[in-house]
């Protein structure tokens, strides 16, 4: 199936990936020079086949990984060789459901972990395949058939393997399988099970840890609405988010973002970002800028050629939901955003530089002018604690004709400015006549000058309405320190009882190392005394620490913008 015309050549591979499980060294050379011999006639043979085994590197390890969870159709890698090292710590279920377990291990816990690196969360295809072989002619697999069966009843259930039961099997198998005993130890193996006060002691633990995913779904349902509400609060919604990076692209001197459309079925859109920092007279800071929306380097490769074959990825603005290295999430705290929102961060005016003045055209019938100011809250080592646009409203008229100061509109009628503002920003308008805009060119120092004092007022009201939010969060967010400390201490606390009240003899499951177990046990509670001693300083000294982060220590308001609200019938 993965490469329906194999033997003929060049004959070409589909997408599918497949993990072959294998215990022993020699069999996972085996499988290479056979799996190489196979497949030598098609395409690009020579890159299909990956290993993972105890020497590989760590970097290899990465490399392998990203490749095996990359688009097949952008890295030809298909099949995977593996050894035990790689049943623990790996994800390879992006792209890959069919998994070979060329040899069985005795240890059912280990069959049970290779199978997890493609039977988790994030999983796109409706079925996982996990393969094992069994030969009917050979009376040793009837042993194997017993341990997977065993295996799967006990994950029925109890939702996962005991290391009690683990222990009694791996005992059971430690003398080996010979022909003679294999009735004897299959019907040994079947009725391995547990002691019924330790199942219930087990399956209480279940129940707790069921409970704990609960509590864990709850609390990411609540983060969910915590961003929901959050991106209501600052007004942050994907269009606008686009269009200001888009913004910040074309004060740089760079193209705009440009549509690429939808990847697969439910994909956010993508979008294709230029490459800012190959534009001439391009700051040359941005090369290494834009190396966050490159594929990740691999190993041993040399940034400059890295550079030249890996192109800048498109970008989305909404999580997919799916592991997918293909395109770049833009967020607030990506390198490349942060660094073009920045230009948005500078100081205001300075001087008479009236850059930041513009004129839109607006549906109402009433000349208007917005002052735009940033509140910014500084707290302890000069951390940026707040930020906020603060808006001077008033009605515009001209200067020759202005017999008092520009005075700022009440409530109602800024909330109707501001509204149309922002719907002036996001329609575009036509252009305002040249005869307007010298016009209002001319009035605008004069008319910043007036309108200053009234945005030094309000953002002094902003301020104690910010402080007083701050300071609300920071209580919220000392509360929480405390009960963080308070349930570790609780946690410790019966950990240390329940080892404190259990027989020495418990600890021994004939492993062979009793002696050793009970020397961590010793270090484990020397550790629980040392930390129970400094939980309870913590508790006094952390929750204070945290309010008084929130503290504000400086503030500043300055102006950052001039916008002109002018009707479209002049």
């Amino acid at each position: 199936q993965m490469c329906p015309d194999l033997g003929k050549p060049e004959a070409r591979w589909n997408d599918i990936r497949v993990i072959v499980f294998t215990e022993y060294d020699d069999t996972k050379r085996y499988l290479r020079q056979q799996l190489e011999a196979a497949i030598e006639t098609s395409d690009r043979a020579d890159q299909r086949i990956e290993v993972y085994h105890g020497p590989t590197p760590i970097a290899k390890r990465e490399e392998i990984k990203q490749a095996f969870n990359s688009d097949p159709k952008k890295h030809p890698v298909r099949i995977l060789i593996a050894t035990d090292a790689a049943r623990e710590g790996l994800n390879l279920q992006t792209h890959c459901w069919n998994l070979f377990h060329f040899d069985v291990p005795w240890n059912p816990s280990r069959m049970e972990q290779r199978n997890g690196r493609i039977d988790r969360k994030l999983q796109q295809h409706e079925n996982v395949f996990c393969y094992y072989f069994v030969y009917e002619q050979r009376p040793e697999d009837r042993i194997l058939r017993t341990i997977v069966k065993k295996t799967e009843r006990i994950k029925e259930e109890l939702g996962s393997l005991s290391e009690v039961i683990e222990s009694k099997l791996a005992k059971t198998l430690a003398g080996g399988i010979r022909r003679k005993t294999i009735s004897e130890l299959q019907a040994r193996i079947a009725a391995t099970d547990l002691e019924e006060d330790r199942k219930g002691s087990i399956e209480e633990d279940l129940e707790s840890a069921r409970e704990r995913q609960n509590a864990l779904r709850i609390q990411v349902e609540q983060l969910r609405n915590l961003l929901d509400a959050s991106q209501k609060s600052i007004g942050l919604k994907e269009e606008q988010f686009r269009d200001t990076i888009s913004c910040a692209l074309r004060l740089s001197g760079a193209e705009p973002l440009k549509t690429l459309g939808a990847g697969q079925d439910g994909d956010p859109p993508r979008f294709a970002f230029p490459a800012i920092d190959q534009r001439e007279g391009a700051d040359p800071t941005w090369v290494e800028t834009m190396d966050s929306l490159r594929a990740p380097r691999k190993r041993d490769e040399k940034p400059w050629e890295w550079r030249r074959t890996s192109p800048i990825r498109p970008v989305v603005f909404k999580d997919s939901g799916r592991m997918d290295d293909g395109v770049v999430h833009l967020h607030l705290e990506q390198r490349v955003v942060q660094r073009l929102l920045g230009r948005f961060m500078a100081q205001g005016f300075l001087h008479h530089d009236l850059s930041r003045a513009c004129c839109a055209q607006s549906s109402d019938a009433i000349r208007r002018v917005v002052l735009l100011g940033r509140l910014s809250l500084y707290g302890p080592g000069a951390a940026r604690l707040h930020e906020e646009i603060v808006p001077v409203t008033a009605r515009w008229v001209e200067a020759e004709i202005r017999k008092e100061p520009l005075s700022p509109y009440a409530r109602e009628a800024e909330s109707r400015t501001l509204s149309l503002l922002e719907s002036a920003l996001l329609d575009g308008g036509h252009p305002i006549p040249d005869i307007v805009v010298r016009q209002l060119q001319a009035s605008a120092p004069r008319d910043v000058h007036e309108l200053l004092p009234f945005l030094e007022a309000r953002g002094q009201e902003f301020i104690r309405d910010a402080e007083q939010k701050l300071a609300e969060r920071g209580a919220v967010e000392a509360k929480a320190m405390r009960d963080i400390l308070e349930t570790q201490k609780k946690h410790i606390q019966a950990t240390y009882a329940r080892h404190e009240s259990m027989d020495d003899r418990q600890l021994r499951l004939n492993y062979g190392d009793e002696l050793e177990e009970l020397r961590q046990l010793e270090l484990n509670k020397r550790y629980w005394a040392k930390r129970l001693d400094s939980i309870e300083t913590e508790l006094n000294t952390e929750p204070e620490r945290i309010r008084d982060l929130y503290q504000v220590k400086a503030r500043r308001v300055e102006p950052v913008g001039l916008v002109y609200l002018w009707p479209v019938t002049g």
